[in-house]
């Protein structure tokens, strides 16, 4: 794991689900005390009782402070290099100072024996429970950073003596989880050529160690990934932003300023992501219906084309990823475009193409976009990680490519969304791109729960009323 904020992160929701554990181990402890008993001849299953009793008390202050006192002795760090064995060394190390404290609350509050007998298997018990879900980490962990397509593509942009000083104070661990796409060194590479290294690899993050560059260079260089959401890590020198927050991190211990134009990664982010998941899947359950009359008119309606329909769109950074929606165009749709735009024009300023009556759709085909029926197939993409339920819609390749100005790129630096402020507002009342962008980008820079709360909200009466949907 990285050092700084994002281990921490990572340590914080190991701690959660440790903390999850305990209380699980605990009870399971208390549902085997009495068939245990029984077992043994001690009791009869008759009197069973169940339950933690006086223990509950004591769970209470056990489940906080072991998660915090495991993390003092070190259970948390270098989860690829640890060996069972120093696991559970710090395992009973934790437990001796938590056992202290806990042995005070037993006689002070005069638990019986059989809540003691919990308490002595419960401790076993979480032990198993942590090891096991170390080794789950560590598997998840090598299974993730060994998939290439998993890796972040990153530039290190430096001369060559500094970036062999970096990659060597940096540890496996951290640079298993990196697709190193190229070095720069900006004292010889225009940064006209800087830009299209990072359009052309999908880059999410540039680290910058330019310690002899000329500073006008730098912030340039800086300038272009701040402007489309890409993250850069500085090792040295303060520079002035104009969206970007910066903010400090540390990278194999040593300190870097990160110019982050987009929400840092947080419990918020978190929450987000499992909401998505959460979401679709309800979202798709409570819908199906829906999807069986859209595959049955789509057949009727144009039985000679697929029914879904598939498209390689921009994801994060510019990620291409295939999107899914239920077809609602001829299914030579997509060779006809050049003539339509010839013949019909676009209502849409810049390089998206938007038509109020596009002659392509079939009839039924209209019906699914005036519901937003259509859409719901990208609920799959959400489920798959490609997209969020709230985000910037995800544009065709070939649209992001034209892209005039590069703040517009900025868009892509967040995974994209079924419906965001421009559809929760209504989608084909807008027509100027630069207006759309804007308000993309608002939504950015003022990011919350409550906002995806309120733009769902927004949309299912958008949706409903059919408002800007045609």
């Amino acid at each position: 794991m990285e050092n700084g904020k994002r281990e921490s992160f990572s340590i914080q929701i190991l701690q959660l689900i440790d903390a999850a554990l305990i209380w699980l181990a605990f009870m399971v402890a208390a549902l085997l005390r009495d068939p245990f008993r029984e077992f043994v001849g001690l009791r009869s299953m008759n009197e069973y009782q169940g339950g933690l009793g006086e223990l509950t008390w004591v769970l209470f202050i056990l489940v906080p402070i072991l998660p915090f006192t495991l993390e003092i002795f070190g259970f948390y760090r270098n989860p690829l290099r640890k060996r069972v064995s120093t696991s559970l060394l710090q395992l009973l190390q934790a437990y001796v100072i938590v056992c202290v404290v806990v042995g005070l609350f037993v006689i002070f509050l005069k638990i019986s024996v059989e809540s003691r007998w919990i308490l002595g298997a419960g401790i076993p018990l979480t032990i198993a429970f942590l090891l096991l879900r170390e080794a789950a980490t560590r598997s998840i962990v090598l299974h993730a950073v060994r998939a290439e397509d998993a890796k972040e593509a990153v530039i290190i942009a430096g001369g060559e003596r500094e970036i062999e000083e970096f990659l060597g104070s940096t540890t496996e661990e951290v640079q298993a989880g990196w697709k190193i796409v190229d070095r720069v060194d900006l004292r010889d590479t225009s940064i006209e050529d800087f830009e299209e290294k990072i359009k052309a690899a999908s880059v999410g993050r540039v680290f910058f160690l330019a310690r002899h560059t000329e500073f006008g260079q730098l912030a340039k260089a800086i300038e272009v990934c701040e402007l489309q959401g890409i993250e850069a890590w500085v090792s040295a020198g303060f520079i002035r932003t104009q969206i970007a927050r910066p903010d400090f991190d540390l990278l194999g211990g040593k300190p870097m300023l990160v110019l982050r134009s987009t929400p840092e990664l947080s419990w918020a982010i978190f929450a987000k992501s499992v909401f998505d998941k959460i979401g679709a899947l309800l979202i798709i359950i409570a819908t199906f219906p829906l999807w069986l009359v859209a595959a049955i008119g789509i057949k009727l309606g144009s039985p000679s084309g697929p029914i879904l329909f598939k498209q390689q769109r921009a994801g994060r950074y510019g990620k291409p990823f295939k999107m899914y929606k239920f077809r609602t165009m001829v299914p030579d749709a997509e060779a006809r475009l050049a003539e339509v735009k010839k013949e019909v024009g676009n209502e849409m300023s810049g390089p998206v193409f938007k038509l109020d009556k596009d002659p392509r759709v079939f009839g039924f085909g209209t019906w699914l976009r005036k519901t937003s029926v259509d859409e719901f197939p990208q609920l799959l993409n959400v489920l798959k990680g490609d997209m969020s339920l709230v985000g910037p819609r995800p544009l065709p390749l070939y649209e992001v490519d034209k892209f005039e100005r590069m703040e517009h790129r900025r868009r892509l630096s967040v995974r994209p969304g079924i419906t965001c402020t421009w559809q929760a507002g209504g989608r084909n009342q807008i027509t100027k791109f630069d207006e759309w962008v804007k308000m993309d980008l608002d939504y950015i820079d003022n990011w919350s729960l409550w906002l995806d709360f309120k733009i769902m909200l927004k949309t299912i009466p958008a949706v409903l009323c059919s408002k800007g949907a045609k």
